[in-house]
């Protein structure tokens, strides 16, 4: 049975750090789930919020079945609802041809490049998606 996990931002961080080189502050990041049977299948964090922009970060295992419509719902109505924020910004690697099909489809739009943005000098591509470009909002659940 799947369900989304809340409140649990350390053991989602610590999942996602574990599929990724990358590291969140604990003292800066907000993070949940989508759980199968208990173990965490994808999962959303959150960081540098500056109350009109948020980053997002996503996390999935391969094959796995998690972005149903009510999380999509969730991953936006956090920052754009509950938040407030105008925008949510995205960084993915440039060598990484999922992780940006998979933004775009969701509708983020790609705004520039982050030079050496990556730990092993790799460049980011930088994406943003504005409240008014978002269509999860109005999803029916």
């Amino acid at each position: 049975m799947k369900k989304v996990v809340y409140g649990e931002d350390d053991r989602v961080l610590q999942w996602m750090e574990t599929r990724i080189d990358e590291r969140y502050s604990r003292t800066d990041s907000v993070a949940f789930a989508m759980e199968e049977d208990g173990e965490i299948i994808g999962a959303v964090a959150y960081n540098m919020y500056t109350v009109a922009s948020i980053s997002m970060h996503v996390v999935a295992l391969p094959g796995k079945y998690w972005l149903t419509k009510e999380f999509l719902w969730r991953c936006f109505a956090y920052p754009f609802i509950q938040l407030k924020c105008q925008r949510v910004t995205a960084l993915v690697r440039e060598d990484n041809l999922h992780a940006q099909k998979f933004d775009e489809g969701l509708g983020f739009k790609r705004e520039g490049l982050v030079r050496q943005g990556c730990t092993d000098g790799s460049n980011l591509i930088l994406y943003g998606m504005l409240k008014d470009e978002c269509r999860f909002l109005g999803i029916k659940l």
